[in-house]
């Protein structure tokens, strides 16, 4: 939750009117941080408008202006029922606002449901690029609903029931937790249904009154499940020898011994108090294309603990070498937090450090990494191996 000044100040005193559900759960400062955050988005918003208009290319591009999920704490969130990681309405609903002038209608709103899979079908159909993979894609092209007559126009009347478009199913997973939403109902994930025309915060179950359609939605969440979610333990390796360069981040890595990861969250994170010989760092690779790769690893390193050794190995290959040169930079990125950021990591600048020459035959297995010899109180922090394909 990081912004410039000039827009925090903004709301730094401000009494703010739109307020969660349960204003208990609200932490103004993380609220006023993201109100910032959107208008500092805003700004930059208009600077690539602007740019595309002094290019020319403004009537001719596509913007499309979305975000991923809820928002990321209890905030206003136009009275819909959950945030970030639910499957409710509003976890997992967000803004699209789609600019094409001249052929689609400014002011104009579409009603129907529609998923970020629809973006690929949509886009390649408004640009007349033909899809030629025989493979069925989930989304559908909204280019009717964009152009035709089956939009609403915002300044029209509302109506009690949506434009002519076929009712469809929409699924949204978040750990383990799957719900389905149709133009009028959601089924969530414990089996509770809701009008979402007449109850859009979700605040009556209406399954008794309605079985038919909770055993009709409860059936297609089990096919869809059964279709799609994964059936046991994740086994995918991280395919190494496709392209020149495979980057290995501690974020795919896995632990083992008397090592830390930076944070709870993986992503940018990195392995620190590595303390023990015992301990090994590993990623489940399978290598597509044998030869020769050059191993750099991405380190930090207190000056009291140079001079480890530190060892990648694959199968039957090793390469290892002694980390002589301290790097022991600051974390950095506190300073400018507007809130505390929890389980997500700092930033460090990190050196490279060339390990030699793995020569990795065909194969899956583990790409190791381990100490040989920790003259310190530690090793060093790792953040990433670079393999560099040679032959």
């Amino acid at each position: 939750m990081q912004v410039p000044d000039q827009y925090f100040d903004r709301f730094a005193g401000k009494d703010v009117a739109q307020r969660a559900t349960d204003p208990a759960q609200e932490d103004m400062k993380m609220t006023r941080a993201a109100l910032a955050m959107m208008e500092n988005i805003d700004w930059n918003v208009g600077r690539v408008l602007d740019k595309l208009k002094s290019a020319g290319l403004d009537r001719d591009t596509i913007v499309l202006y979305f975000s991923d999920n809820g928002p990321n704490s209890w905030r206003w969130n136009g009275g819909m029922k959950g945030r970030k990681g639910s499957t409710d309405e509003g976890g997992v609903r967000s803004p699209l606002f789609v600019r094409f002038p001249g052929r689609v209608k400014p002011g104009t709103r579409i009603p129907q449901i529609a998923a970020a899979i629809d973006l690929l079908p949509t886009l390649a159909d408004l640009c007349a690029v033909p899809l030629t993979s025989k493979k069925p894609l989930d989304g559908k092209s909204l280019r009717p609903l964009l152009e035709g007559s089956t939009a609403a126009a915002a300044t029209a009347a509302p109506s009690t029931s949506p434009p002519p478009w076929p009712d469809r199913m929409i699924f949204s997973t978040w750990a383990k937790r799957t719900s389905v939403r149709t133009q009028q109902y959601r089924l969530d994930n414990t089996g509770a249904l809701y009008d979402m025309a007449a109850d859009p915060a979700q605040t009556t179950d209406i399954a008794a009154s309605k079985p038919d359609v909770a055993a009709r939605l409860k059936q297609a969440v089990a096919a869809w499940s059964a279709e799609v979610l994964p059936k046991g333990p994740d086994d995918r390796p991280y395919p190494v020898g496709y392209s020149k360069l495979t980057y290995l981040p501690a974020r795919d890595a896995v632990g083992h011994g008397p090592i830390k990861r930076s944070n709870t969250a993986p992503n940018s994170s990195y392995f620190t108090a590595w303390t023990s010989t015992d301990a090994t760092i590993t990623w489940d690779i399978e290598v597509g294309t044998p030869g020769d790769y050059e191993a750099t690893l991405h380190y930090t390193c207190a000056a009291a603990d140079v001079n480890c050794v530190i060892e990648a190995s694959f199968l039957n290959a090793r390469a290892s070498r002694a980390v002589t040169e301290a790097h022991d930079p600051p974390a950095r990125g506190a300073e400018i937090d507007r809130v505390f950021r929890g389980p997500e990591s700092y930033a460090k600048d990190w050196k490279p450090l060339s390990l030699g020459t793995l020569t990795l035959a065909k194969g899956r297995g583990p790409l190791t990494l381990r100490a040989l010899k920790i003259p310190g109180q530690h090793a060093i922090e790792v953040r990433y191996i670079l393999l560099t394909r040679k032959s």
